[in-house]
């Protein structure tokens, strides 16, 4: 039975109480306009929301001369503007679809009862009462679509909805939107009442097997014609849109496979009657395609319901069922066999076949069993950890702080099970260099983070790790472990040497060029170049690989050697250098330096000052990626030659930008200040932008701990930064004389482009310069007036609070460059606390509660050993608990919320007791209320227990309060003592419930 009833009288009782204002002669109009606008190929814009016009004038209610509201009259005008609505509806061939989507749940629901009644079903008829195979098809048709929305509706009511930020208050839309609110209630209520009804109208509608027709505007016309000239024709099988008994049965059997997957979740055999109409909906598909069917199936989603019901239905005994690792994993956490699950974790760190987020969703289910009491999945929680862990590393992803806090008391059996994990995810045989290197720190950061020297030799001396570490790595990393305890003695074992190609007199021209692509011994490449010259003197042996590329400006200097094996052999050797540095292998990239520059000294200076700036840069480069890595110094002569490099001033030597760039870097990295900012060359701050920049940064950093007016360097720092953000607006005048405004044209008014600084950023790793130019973006992010939600920084008073221009800068720009820098700043340390809670603020305001908790809780737990000390009062801001407070509210953990309103220098009372108030609060409620010490929270929770009658919370709380340490006569330091126990209990708790 259709809402017809219960569902107008509510509609009509919730509009305002207006009399119509539209005269005929407007009517007849608004009809004419309509066909014209149907008549149209493609309508543009979409006429749909006409219905919800057309609507809601004939549904207005109207007044009588003793100004009492009256429903709306059945009148003509009334009638025809219903008639109008369905014609809309009609030109868009009732697509559900499209209908839903643009209309509201009371307008569609009124729709479709108007349709009801012009087909002919009586109203109070059940529909389940009535056989379809004997009503006319448009009648037939109309059940159909009118029981399809139904359950269509409660599929869609039972979506969690996304809360959308309410904007200023204003009366008379508040109360329109509630009104429309309790109308859905009411009418959702009623649709879930008759939802088995629809259910069995729809299944009955399987078994028709013949055609059906659905109203179009010209059968429309003939309804509202008198009943006198129809001659019957609605009523024959040929009146209306045709559609297919097999596209019904494909709709019909789509939307009863999610209304039956949705039931499911309380009874899981529901699940088979999903998995037989969504495979029945596959198939009919893929016997007519897509395109010839009248309404759109989502193939996405039904192959997304489809594999889920594979994963539900599975059973163990269904060799077929468990073809994907999704199942698999599915019956093994139902079937408790947890070594199965390990296995499949670890062999997915191969495929890497599994998201993320399913990953950790896993590891999350398996803590809260082993909390619940069952010690045996300790084991088997840190094994799967182990695998999420690697996973992450091979794909570049922050180690997660549960890894840390898992091996923070490492034992034999740990460290013999992580190396079986690295052993098995990674194939040395094929893996990308990227990988090998991941890896690589990965297990190095291992050892160095690890004081017992016993573990770090299992480690170091596997052969994983041999493999993975070039020779001096691990002379370096066993240096270091050495100082640390003179006792300890780790075996090296010798890096095999590179490939070496065999020559012979006989081969032809085409080995040779094999040879020479392969070779990279200087001395083999010269020989290979003049055999080759002796056997041809026509080709160019420098072009016969695509992937030899050297820098425009060298490439002019080199092609322009005469003697052709000369140019040859340069240009190759420099290629094969280039290509060596940049998979860092920098002992044969040093090889063919040396060689190279050897050669070119005898005739070019100018190409022997450029090899000498190539290898200056590798030489930085190896020092980074060596001792650098680890902390130590560079030797002062590299210092010398960076600076010389600076200074140098040998006119017509072509010069590569990254070289400045990496000097300016490496000098900043290694805190030389007092060189950028007092000694360099002025001449070279005004010519060369990096250098500018990098001294601007320097001194910044010398005058941090200084007083506030000394920082001149900051404002010129901020006004550099803040013109390369800027954008330009141009004007530019058309054909038709107009002038047109273009904005958002990167600005070359600057000392660079915005993607150049923010390129030479990320080649920096000095916490203190990271810092500082991290603060400088987010103050510019927090300048624009309109921004609600600021980001904290530290240094960030430094900083001028307004620009002059506030519409020249692109903020934007500055947004996403915020996003990448501390994402960024975080690879460098993911353990510090202040870059942590950037990153929360920037999900805070971007309202991604639950990953801003997340950060907010990791910042807090690096920096108070997981909270077993008390988080520094400068981390945990007033601002941020407020923060925290906020995030939690809206994901409707409105317990956490009273909570933490305890953090606060001055407990929010207000804010607490309206929070205890909410009843569909989506935290553990009252098993949170041992976290509570303020006494008030707790009186006002015993009151609220017993107003509600819910006497066993009352009990918990009345529990609580009765502890003897929270007793008001207790000496500070105790009752101090108490709520710095809680507050470490419940952050602990918050911790493992976000991370």
């Amino acid at each position: 039975m259709s809402a017809e009833a219960a569902d107008r009288e509510a509609a009509t009782s919730s509009r305002p109480c207006t009399p119509p204002q539209t005269s005929w002669f407007e009517f007849v109009l608004e009809e004419a306009l309509l066909e014209q606008h149907l008549q149209k190929p493609s309508p543009d814009p979409p006429p749909v929301q006409l219905i919800v016009q057309f609507l809601e004038q004939a549904s207005k209610p109207s007044v009588n001369e003793q100004n009492q509201v009256q429903p709306p009259p059945d009148n003509k005008r009334n009638r025809i503007l219903k008639l109008l609505a369905l014609k809309v509806a009609a030109h868009l061939k009732w697509d559900l679809d499209v209908l839903e989507k643009s209309l509201s749940v009371p307008v569609l629901n009124m729709l479709l009862n108007e349709l009801l009644c012009i087909s002919k079903v009586p109203p109070g008829t059940k529909h389940v009462d009535v056989d379809l195979s004997s009503l006319p098809p448009t009648t037939a048709m109309a059940i159909l679509l009118y029981n399809r929305w139904a359950i269509r509706t409660i599929v869609q009511s039972s979506f969690p909805v996304k809360q959308v930020k309410p904007g200023p208050p204003q009366l008379n839309v508040m109360n329109h939107i509630q009104q429309e609110k309790e109308l859905t209630e009411n009418i959702l209520k009623v649709l879930k009442e008759q939802a088995a009804d629809s259910i069995l109208v729809l299944e009955g509608a399987l078994k028709l097997n013949k055609d059906l027709y659905v109203h179009t505007i010209r059968t429309l016309d003939l309804l509202a014609m008198e009943p006198g000239m129809v001659n019957g024709e609605t009523e024959s099988s040929t009146a209306g849109l045709k559609i297919s008994a097999e596209e019904i049965q494909c709709q019909v059997c789509y939307d009863l496979g999610a209304i039956y997957f949705q039931q499911g979740s309380t009874n899981t055999a529901v699940h088979e009657k999903a998995k037989e109409k969504f495979f029945k909906t596959k198939e009919l598909i893929a016997k007519n395609g897509s395109s010839s069917l009248h309404f759109t199936i989502d193939e996405e989603r039904l192959a997304g319901y489809c594999q889920a019901c594979e994963v539900l239905t599975s059973s163990s005994d269904d060799a077929s069922q468990q073809a994907t690792p999704y199942s698999k994993i599915h019956s093994c956490m139902k079937s408790g066999k947890y070594q199965d699950l390990v296995k499949i974790f670890l062999e997915d760190n191969l495929t890497l076949s599994l998201p993320e987020q399913f990953r950790q969703s896993v590891l999350r289910e398996l803590f809260q069993k082993a909390q619940q009491g069952n010690d045996a999945l300790d084991e088997v929680c840190f094994k799967v950890c182990v695998c999420n862990t690697v996973c992450d590393v091979l794909q570049g992803r922050i180690i997660d702080i549960q890894f840390c806090q898992l091996f923070l008391k490492p034992s034999k059996e740990k460290i013999d099970f992580l190396l079986e994990v690295c052993s098995g995810s990674i194939n040395l045989e094929n893996a990308s260099e990227e990988l090998k290197r991941r890896m690589a720190a990965f297990l190095k950061n291992l050892c160095l983070g690890m004081e017992d020297l016993q573990f770090v030799f299992m480690i170091s001396s596997h052969e994983l790790f041999i493999k993975l570490l070039k020779d001096d790595e691990r002379k370096l990393l066993i240096d270091q472990m050495r100082k640390r305890s003179p006792r300890i003695n780790l075996c090296t074992k010798p890096v095999t040497s590179f490939y070496d190609i065999p020559a012979s007199a006989s081969v032809n021209i085409g080995q040779l060029e094999h040879q020479l692509i392969l070779s990279v011994d200087p001395w083999r490449i010269r020989q290979i170049l003049i055999e080759l010259h002796g056997m041809t003197s026509e080709r160019q042996f420098w072009m016969i690989s695509n992937k030899w590329e050297v820098p425009n400006v060298y490439g002019s200097v080199i092609l322009g050697i005469k003697d052709s094996l000369t140019r040859d052999l340069v240009y190759i050797l420099m290629a094969k250098g280039l290509h060596c540095c940049a998979i860092k292998d920098f002992v044969h990239a040093k090889q063919l330096f040396a060689a190279c520059l050897e050669l070119v000294t005898e005739f070019s200076p100018k190409l022997r000052q450029v090899m000498l700036n190539e290898m200056l840069l590798l030489d930085i480069y190896t020092h980074e990626a060596g001792a650098g890595a680890s902390g130590e110094r560079p030797p002062s002569d590299l210092i010398s030659r960076v600076r010389g490099y600076l200074e140098m001033r040998v006119p017509d030597i072509p010069l590569r930008q990254v070289i400045a760039e990496e000097c300016v870097a490496f000098l900043l990295n290694w805190c030389e200040n007092e060189y950028l900012t007092m000694q360099v060359p002025l001449p070279l701050v005004q010519t060369n932008p990096y250098v500018k920049l990098g001294q601007l940064l320097a001194a910044t950093c010398k005058e941090l701990p200084g007083p506030k007016e000394s920082r001149r360097t900051a404002k010129d720092l901020w006004e550099v930064v803040v013109q390369i953000c800027s954008v330009s607006n141009q004007h530019k005048r058309g054909n038709d004389g107009r002038v047109s405004l273009i904005k958002h044209r990167e600005s070359t008014l600057g000392i660079m482009y915005r993607s150049e600084l923010l390129s030479f950023i990320k080649k920096l790793r000095e916490p203190l310069v990271l810092t500082t130019i991290l603060s400088l973006f987010v103050k510019l992010h927090n300048v624009r007036e309109d921004i609600v939600n600021d980001i904290a920084a530290e240094h960030i008073s430094i900083w001028p609070s307004s620009i002059p221009n506030l519409q020249s800068v692109d903020f934007e720009a500055v947004a996403i460059t915020v996003k990448e820098l501390v994402s960024y700043a975080l690879t460098i340390n993911a353990n510090n606390h202040f870059w942590l809670i950037i990153q929360a603020d920037i999900y805070f305001a971007t309202n991604q509660y639950s990953a801003a908790l997340h950060y907010y809780l990791q910042a807090g737990a690096v920096c108070s050993d997981f909270f077993n000390k008390m988080v520094p009062p400068d981390v945990y801001t007033d601002q941020v608990i407020k923060r925290m407070i906020k995030c939690c509210s809206l994901l409707n953990c409105h317990t956490q919320v009273a909570i933490l309103c305890q953090f606060l220098r001055e407990v929010d009372y207000k804010t607490a007791f309206k929070a205890l108030q909410e009843q569909n609060s989506h935290d553990a409620m009252d098993s949170y209320y041992e976290y509570i010490w303020d006494v008030t929270i707790l009186e006002y929770l015993t009151y609220l227990h017993h107003k509600r009658g819910e006497t066993d919370k009352r009990q918990i709380a009345i529990k609580a309060i009765g502890q003897t340490e929270l007793n008001a006569s207790n000496p500070e330091e105790v009752l101090q003592l108490a709520a710095q126990r809680r507050k470490k209990k419940f952050l602990q708790a918050m911790a493992k419930l976000y991370f």
